[in-house]
């Protein structure tokens, strides 16, 4: 990834959807929104609106809604990326550390990991944008 004041440079388009898919969560609460474009160099470029607006581009439609169509190949690009963007090297690192025997033992009894994890997020006191509410409201939040 290569960085200029307000754009970010990808070679890879999906690297460059997974960059501005983060981006459009991370800065959810201040409503900015970011999208890709074509580079200038047969590249792929992120930026929020107010830069496309400044380059009178319009965002190429190639965001996904959610992950849920996440293929194993795209989890093998990602797993081989030498520089890889920092929330899928946690993810990955997050799993990557569990035993083997306890992620057997997950998927041969189903467990719903995002139940887990919304009790985990239920337990902190805070709501969907991390603003402190309270463990009961945190509980009717993430618990519904």
């Amino acid at each position: 990834m290569e960085k200029d004041n307000y754009l970010d440079f990808f070679q890879n388009e999906q690297k460059a959807i997974d960059h501005a898919m983060w981006l459009n969560f991370k800065y959810r609460i201040a409503g900015i929104v970011f999208g890709v474009i074509n580079g200038p160099e047969r590249n792929y470029a992120v930026c929020e609106e107010a830069t496309l607006d400044e380059l009178e581009m319009e965002f190429l439609n190639i965001l996904p809604r959610d992950y849920s169509g996440l293929t194993y190949r795209q989890l093998d690009h990602i797993a081989m990326d030498d520089n890889p963007l920092p929330h899928w090297e946690k993810i990955r690192g997050m799993i990557s550390t569990v035993d083997g025997e306890i992620l057997r033992f997950i998927l041969h009894n189903n467990i719903p990991i995002h139940r887990l994890i919304r009790h985990e997020l239920a337990s902190r006191g805070f709501d969907k944008n991390h603003r402190w509410c309270g463990f009961e409201n945190a509980r009717e939040v993430w618990c519904k």
